[in-house]
């Protein structure tokens, strides 16, 4: 509940202070006197967004303030807390600035927060009924919303189940869809796969393979030149095989060097230890002849191992071209191809069965979407009979209204039904579409019917009205009064109306009055009674307050209004402690 708004620097509002009744407050005045601006006020502390064109001109920027009783133990209190906010006492502290810069801050609790925090606590805390949820109304998809809020404990449970099968039929269809456009394309990139598994699979390279074959390539092609190479090398260190010698050989000229050290090494320590070395060094030149030797005698041409190593590295290279730099990456494509194959070759099983899960969902679809027209139909009949008593109470006796729930030609996210509401405003006439039925009084009625309805359904203890009431006067417009004060016997209504027949019920008149000094405009806040009230009523009525025929029949309308607030009265204090 709302106990008090405080707003500065916000259009025409220099510093004002509303206290709604914790029963039925009216908000009245003349036109372009700021009665917009409490709204907007209060939906600035709700999280509607910050426009910075609505700063008071003059001013930097502009400030509301609210302040709403709230359960401790609630889920608004909890959420408070886990936003870092506090309670005081049984008070929820809710604020909000907005700069001419545009930059907009939020404080729940006295803490810093998000604006979207304070959208998120009005639904526990305000409904705004207002004429633009009229014009809402009249579409179709906001008739079926409003059935559904209003048989909320009945449909949640199917809706929530055919919206689960809706999503999974839709994933599956784009899945087949996907799979089924594709499958020409895949069916042709899994015989690429298998022509290059096959091709590796005939070649069998081995990892490494090419660079082995490289070096035997290159050895086969030059083995003449690595022969002599090799008997030339040979015949330096060691000489000929038959001792002939056209030169002295390395071999023969270290052993003389040794054995011309060993005679004398015995003189000198350094001596010997240079004749050690030349003795390695003979050593060394014996086994690199040994091995040169043995060289020479395996290092024979092979052109027919030539041919087979060049016809192989041939069959190499081809793969190398297709599918890798080197051997190794060719392998290494082979087996991503491989596990990629095997996804591809799935297709067609994995289409059979993507169809099937289709069916089986479809199936499921229409199942859930039979059980949720069932609850809207059954709903729709409680509906209709709310509004219809409502009108009752609306000086529209003998209209009704009917909501026809109707199939779709194929389901949709939300069903496979809509909802249209319709009216027969007298006995014997055709049941019509409200926007073609109603005259603009009776739709403002039956709307006002509706928000009623389903104010029952919302779990709110505020409900605002803003000029709901346009296009009702006499009559009717009395029993528009009455119905809101009924309606404010178990909930806060705070309404903004130019009707003095609704202002008249309100427990509380504000009056928003607007000043001209000249220079700067700016609006108030004013609680009228006693003879305040029947000169603002009056006002309303007959745009004179000093009218004293306004004047009797505000004071009539009052005293009507208070014959109706006695058992209200009563009533309420067994409800409201």
């Amino acid at each position: 509940m709302i106990e008090q708004i405080h707003i500065r620097g916000l259009g025409v509002i220099e510093d004002a202070t509303l206290e709604p009744h914790p029963g039925f407050t009216a908000v009245t005045g003349e036109t372009g006197a700021g009665k917009t601006m409490v709204l907007t006020g209060l939906g600035l502390l709700l999280g509607d967004k910050a426009d910075p064109g609505s700063v008071r001109a003059g001013d930097t920027r502009a400030d509301v303030e609210g302040r709403f009783t709230v359960d401790p133990a609630s889920d608004v209190a909890a959420r408070v807390h886990d936003a870092g906010g506090d309670l005081d006492d049984a008070s929820l502290l809710v604020a909000r600035t907005v700069s001419v810069e545009g930059r907009s801050r939020a404080y729940v609790g006295a803490r810093s927060v998000p604006a979207s925090l304070l959208t998120e606590l009005a639904e526990s805390l305000v409904a705004v009924h207002g004429q633009s949820d009229q014009q809402r109304l009249l579409h179709p998809a906001a008739q079926r919303t409003a059935l559904d809020r209003y048989a909320e404990a009945d449909v949640a449970g199917p809706y929530a189940a055919y919206r689960e099968a809706w999503e999974r039929l839709r994933t599956l269809e784009a899945e087949l869809t996907d799979v089924s456009t594709h499958l020409r394309e895949r069916a042709q990139q899994a015989e690429v796969l298998r022509l290059g598994l096959s091709d590796i699979e005939a070649a069998d390279p081995l990892p490494g393979e090419d660079d082995q074959l490289r070096a035997e390539a290159d050895r086969l092609r030059h083995s003449g030149a690595l022969k002599d190479a090799a008997a030339t090398a040979h015949t330096a260190l060691s000489g000929s095989e038959d001792g002939g010698r056209v030169a002295p050989d390395a071999l023969s000229l270290l052993v003389s060097a040794r054995r011309a050290l060993d005679a004398q090494r015995e003189h000198d320590p350094s001596l010997a230890a240079l004749q050690e070395r030349v003795a390695e060094l003979c050593a060394l030149i014996a086994d690199v002849s040994a091995d040169l030797g043995s060289y020479l005698a395996g290092a024979e041409a092979d052109p027919l191992r030539l041919s087979t190593v060049e016809e192989r590295r041939a069959v190499l290279g081809a793969l190398t071209r297709k599918y890798g730099d080197t051997v190794d990456d060719v392998l290494a494509w082979a087996e991503q191809a491989a596990g990629r194959l095997g996804g591809l070759e799935d297709d067609e099983a994995r289409v059979a069965a993507l169809t099937a899960a289709r069916d089986a969902a479809r199936a499921d679809l229409e199942h859930h979407g039979a059980a949720l027209t069932k609850a809207r139909t059954e709903g729709a009949g409680r509906f209709g009979a709310a509004v219809t008593a409502e009108l009752t109470d609306l000086a529209m006796p003998h209209a009704q209204v009917l909501l026809d729930v109707r199939a779709l030609t194929a389901p949709g996210p939300y069903g496979c039904d809509e909802a249209e509401m319709l009216l027969a405003p007298r006995p014997g006439a055709p049941a019509r579409p409200l926007a073609r039925a109603a005259s603009g009084g009776e739709l403002s009625r039956v709307m006002l019917a509706v928000e009623v309805v389903l104010a029952g359904s919302d779990p709110v203890p505020t409900m605002v009205f803003d000029e709901v009431d346009a296009g009702v006067g006499g009559k009717a417009a009395v029993e528009v009064g009455r119905r809101l004060a009924r309606l404010a016997r178990t909930t806060q209504v705070l309404v903004v109306t130019h009707l003095p027949q609704v202002a008249a019920f309100a427990d509380r008149q504000v009056v928003v009055e607007k000043s001209d000094d000249g220079s700067v405009t700016t609006a108030g806040l004013r609680v009228v009674e006693g003879a305040g009230r029947v000169r603002e009523l009056a006002r309303m009525m007959a745009g004179l307050e000093s009218s004293e025929t306004a004047a009797a029949h505000a004071e009539e309308l009052l005293e009507l209004a208070e014959k109706d607030r006695v058992p209200r009265a009563r009533r309420r204090g067994k409800a409201r402690p």
